[in-house]
């Protein structure tokens, strides 16, 4: 059960780019991956990038991890140019947002109805002086960088053939499911979220 644990968690801080939590653990559990360590440095960067609002970064960055990434995802790489977009309507560059959503992003919205809405969903943000008051504010907030990151974040680690989501959450939300469930409540095993233990059945 131990060994077990000590893979979800590695796994948890390998996915969601915890270089070196994931090293010390890898080192104290004893446990050997074959992940590269270092690539994780290569994706949070991109990552990283995008939460910091320089989407033109994490595009450069990942096409020097791996050109096909974005080749081979174009809803992918739509959504990026739709998070460069939205940055340069936040920073009030209207002219410059309206030349790259006709030049970028426009010719991608004919080839796809569903681009072709969401960049109206987008250039909505235009018609508001105050954008917080705009029906699309959300596209303004952090929320949305984040989700960007997870797309390209989940992409790249396709590429190198590993999981895109970490087992550990769904694992305790199971867990935890399963104790609620459990009838009586003394035939399952109770877990501490903050050690991580079970309990011994009696």
């Amino acid at each position: 059960m131990t060994s077990d644990l000590n893979h979800l968690v590695l796994d948890y801080l390998i996915v969601e780019g915890y270089k070196e939590a994931a090293e010390k653990f890898s080192s104290e559990c004893g446990i050997e991956t074959s992940i590269d360590m270092g690539s994780i440095d290569d994706r949070m960067a991109a990552r990283l990038a995008i939460q910091n609002g320089d989407v033109q970064s994490a595009i450069e960055r990942t096409n020097d991890l791996n050109p096909l990434i974005l080749d081979n995802n174009p809803e992918l790489f739509f959504h990026l140019n739709q998070q460069k977009l939205i940055e340069l309507i936040r920073r009030g560059a209207i002219d410059e947002a309206i030349d790259f959503a006709q030049e970028e992003l426009a010719p991608r919205g004919e080839e796809k109805p569903e681009f072709l809405a969401e960049l109206e969903r987008t250039l909505a943000l235009l018609a508001f002086t105050d954008q917080s008051c705009s029906p699309v504010a959300s596209l303004l907030l952090p929320s949305q960088r984040q989700k960007t990151a997870s797309e390209l974040n989940a992409a790249i680690l396709s590429s190198q053939g590993q999981r895109t989501i970490p087992k550990l959450p769904r694992s305790i939300a199971l867990l935890l499911w399963a104790e609620n469930a459990s009838s009586p409540p003394e035939s399952f095993p109770k877990m501490d979220l903050e050690t991580g233990s079970l309990s011994d059945l009696h």
